[in-house]
Formats: C-alpha cells, structure tokens, sequence
C-alpha cells in the first residue's frame, strides 16, 4: 500500500520511481494506493484519484495528475479545474462528474480516512509491504531507494510466512 497524496510534493517526486518498479513488481505482489487527506485540497485530490480509480484510468493518468499539479500548477483540487482536466485526457466529462459525486467514491474516502488511521499515518509518501512493514523514503536514502527497500520487503514478508 502507499499512502500518498497527489498535493504532496514527495509524492510527486517519488512517482516515475514507482512507475519504473511497477513495471517489473513480482507477479504475486499487489499494489494499491491509499489517498491521504492532511488538509481540506487533498480531500478533492483523493476525490480525483477514486474517481480515476472507478473509471479504470488511475494507472494511465495518476502521473499525469502529479505533473498537474506539481509542474504546471493546475489547481486540480477545485472540481471544475479537475473535471475540465479529465475531459481534456479524454474522458467523458459527464462520467467524470458523476463519478466523482458517487456514493462510492464518497464510501472510498470514508473507508481511507480509516485505514490511515489505522496504520498510524502521519507523513507522505508511505509504504507499507504485507500490512506491516514500513517505509519511507527519508529513512532510507531518498526515493531512489524505494524500489530496492520494497523488494527487501516483500521478501522479508516472503520469508516469514508458513511454508506450505
């Protein structure tokens, strides 16, 4: 799991490092994110990033919504801002709309805030490897060394599990 936020700038830059890891993530590992919502904007950007999620383009666009946000300053955390950038990387707006205003996008938000409770999240970007190994790129080097660490991880996690 990693929590995240697309308003976070470690986030961002932690990025193309998970996208290049993603490509070659063992077959047997699953990878989910989980949105955090330290302030009021990101709430709009978890929002966004369950509504991608829905429609099936969280994997294609979530890079692209980093750039948005970090490189250009689109201020995709206002719902017309988000909505027109949607439509602009094809998407039907109407879908997006609605999408986003669901009762499962709301439900999903709901359940985040309560998973980062549960994990004890106080900084973004974390990663937690078979729901109880930690990490973080500060403790480890920078984001660079995520990749590795993660695979450090599902191997420990590998290891401790009952031999069948």
């Amino acid at each position: 799991i990693e929590f995240f936020s697309y308003g976070c700038p470690h986030c961002s830059d932690l990025e193309p490092y998970l996208q290049t890891w993603l490509k070659t993530a063992p077959a047997d590992v699953q990878f989910r994110r989980v949105p955090v919502m330290f302030q009021d904007r990101w709430k709009a950007l978890a929002k966004a990033y369950y509504t991608l999620e829905a429609m099936g383009e969280d994997v294609r666009l979530s890079p692209e919504i980093f750039k948005a946000v970090h490189v250009t300053g689109t201020p995709l955390y206002q719902d017309k801002a988000f909505f027109d950038w949607a439509a602009s990387k094809g998407l039907d707006k109407a879908k997006v709309i609605d999408t986003y205003n669901s009762f499962g996008v709301d439900s999903k938000l709901k359940r985040a805030m309560v998973v980062a409770q549960e994990y004890n999240v106080q900084a973004v970007p974390m990663i937690v490897v078979d729901g109880k190994f930690v990490t973080m790129s500060d403790r480890i080097g920078g984001h660079a060394a995520m990749p590795s660490a993660i695979d450090t991880l599902v191997a420990k996690a590998r290891s401790e599990r009952p031999k069948t």
